[in-house]
């Protein structure tokens, strides 16, 4: 008995009238050098936010790379995002020390609070959840990162404060 494979159709959003000129300098900047393609994913990745299908296909036209190829690239490496994602990405260890000092809960009250699953983004644009291997602050366990800023030692009240006071502060 063969088994189908039903795939989701996902609607990703573009961006909002993707500029593509915005990569022509980038084009070329790197048309022809050799390793040029993750400086090409990163630098659309900069413009855009996350690699928009457009910005793909504008690089290949600009730069003769296999779309194959790029998106190969892009599915590989975690640091490439092929969708949009929240000005402010939280990111929840659940490495060893953090997992046993239920970093679970943290993860669950947030996708609580913020109406989301694991990986997915608000739909304000403003926050993106993500759990992540380690964040390699494991005397402050169980932790997460939102940009730059890392908070310890964390219940998932806690958590959920330092999101809604996140939110408060763009609201003003």
């Amino acid at each position: 008995m063969r088994i189908a494979r039903v795939y989701k159709k996902e609607s990703v959003p573009e961006a909002d009238a993707t500029d593509l000129s915005l990569l022509d300098p980038l084009i070329k900047k790197y048309k022809g050098k050799k390793g040029n393609v993750i400086p090409l994913l990163q630098g659309a990745q900069a413009i855009y936010g996350f690699i928009p299908r457009a910005a793909f296909e504008r690089i290949s036209e600009g730069t003769g790379l296999p779309l194959s190829d790029m998106f190969g690239v892009a599915t590989f490496y975690a640091q490439f995002r092929l969708k949009p994602v929240g000005k402010h990405i939280i990111k929840v260890c659940h490495g060893t020390a953090c997992h046993v000092q239920n970093a679970k809960e943290i993860t669950e009250s947030i996708e609580e609070a913020l109406k989301v699953k694991d990986g997915e983004t608000t739909i304000d644009r403003l926050f993106t959840l993500e759990s992540v291997a380690c964040l390699g602050c494991c005397s402050l366990a169980p932790v997460m990162m939102i940009g730059d800023q890392t908070y310890g030692k964390l219940t998932g009240n806690e958590a959920v404060k330092v999101i809604k006071n996140i939110r408060l502060s763009e609201n003003n």
